[in-house]
């Protein structure tokens, strides 16, 4: 039957790219996203070890319940991909609180509630890997980013704590922060942005909102190819406590490491 893989946000993108990479390696998957309806359209009966269960990350019991009745019929969840999230993306100020508290209830709290479910289990067995699907908008934030790079650093700063509580018990962990990759994230099936006008903003976001138009659909990265690293790491005894993938994370990333090491030596100068 190979490894039991949960992968959460399954019905598209990178989502369905590692659903369907796991599939390839021969592992058994069961893949969940708000619509069964969603999953069956995406994968129909392709696999006879891909199981469709419809949940909402944002509904703690039901995650709860979903994670039990895995380790019931499979006997354990060898790798989780915490991968379901979206992106509110335009200027702060354009969102109402609403939409914030959104963007953290899916991306930061649902996720935990996921993790917080298939730990346990993971624990009991020390044994397991967490893939969590952060962001190089984890590591770096920029303007028309701020909302969902917030989410992410949260994101960051939680798993990383985690992953160091969990290791002794033998529960391994992988931080994915991909760059921009070909998939239908930031179009209006997953992208979401602000809702008030702000003139003082209104020529920026104009150019903002080109950019995204400009980008959905032509993103450098592959999102085949970082799922197939994801599976590839998964079936490895060691594997990096993080995956910085495409040309333009590095890029980005990089710099912020050189922006850090700048700041922190001025602050040391400056005493």
């Amino acid at each position: 039957m190979g490894k039991v893989w949960l992968v959460t946000g399954a019905s598209r993108g990178l989502g369905r790219e590692i659903a369907r990479a796991a599939l390839a390696g021969g592992e058994t998957v069961v893949a969940t996203a708000r619509s069964a309806d969603a999953l069956r359209d995406t994968f129909g009966d392709e696999h006879d070890r891909l199981h469709a269960l419809a949940l909402d990350i944002t509904d703690a019991e039901a995650t709860n319940v979903v994670a039990a009745e895995i380790v019931e019929r499979f006997g354990a969840i060898d790798v989780l991909v915490n991968n379901a999230g979206y992106a509110e993306l335009g200027f702060f100020e354009t969102f109402t609180d609403a939409e914030v508290r959104r963007q953290f209830e899916v991306n930061v709290f649902g996720t935990m509630n996921v993790a917080r479910a298939v730990a346990p289990h993971m624990r009991a067995r020390r044994s397991g890997l967490i893939v969590t699907i952060s962001s190089v908008s984890g590591l770096v934030s920029n303007g028309g980013g701020a909302v969902y790079s917030a989410s992410k650093f949260a994101v960051e700063g939680w798993m990383e704590g985690f992953a160091q509580e969990l290791e002794p018990l033998g529960v391994r962990s992988l931080l994915v922060e991909p760059g921009m990759l070909r998939t239908d994230f930031m179009d209006g099936t997953s992208a979401r942005f602000g809702s008030i006008d702000i003139p003082d903003y209104a020529e920026a976001v104009a150019q903002y909102r080109a950019f995204v138009d400009a980008a959905n659909g032509n993103q450098p990265g592959d999102p085949q190819l970082l799922a197939e690293r994801i599976v590839a790491l998964a079936s490895k005894g060691e594997a990096p406590s993080r995956l910085v993938f495409g040309d333009d994370a590095r890029q980005w990333a990089g710099a912020k490491v050189d922006q850090l090491r700048q700041d922190i030596h001025q602050s040391a100068d400056r005493g």
